[in-house]
């Protein structure tokens, strides 16, 4: 499913106009992505949460020269999946 299905799918089920969803998904994907730039953690009671997770710096490889590399460190949203959602999609 991608964003367009989504939209269609929402719309569908609230009544809603495909307009005022997409204006809906839009902020509340703006508002995750501002909260992870801060750092905070996104949490969606029977969904999942958002956060953020250090990876530290680390040695790597070319696969090509198998001359080592160092890869920098790094932030990188993650998430988890609620208890609820785990549930939904076993079944």
């Amino acid at each position: 499913m991608n964003k367009t299905e989504l939209i269609m799918a929402v719309a569908g089920e609230t009544g809603l106009t495909k307009k005022d969803v997409e204006t809906m998904l839009n902020a509340t994907m703006k508002a995750i992505t501002d909260a992870l730039a801060q750092e905070d953690k996104v949490q969606i009671v029977g969904f999942g949460s958002f956060e953020v997770k250090c990876r530290k710096e680390r040695m790597g490889r070319n696969p090509r020269t198998k001359e080592e590399v160092l890869i920098p460190a790094s932030k990188t949203p993650t998430f988890k999946a609620g208890k609820a959602l785990r549930d939904a999609v076993d079944q």
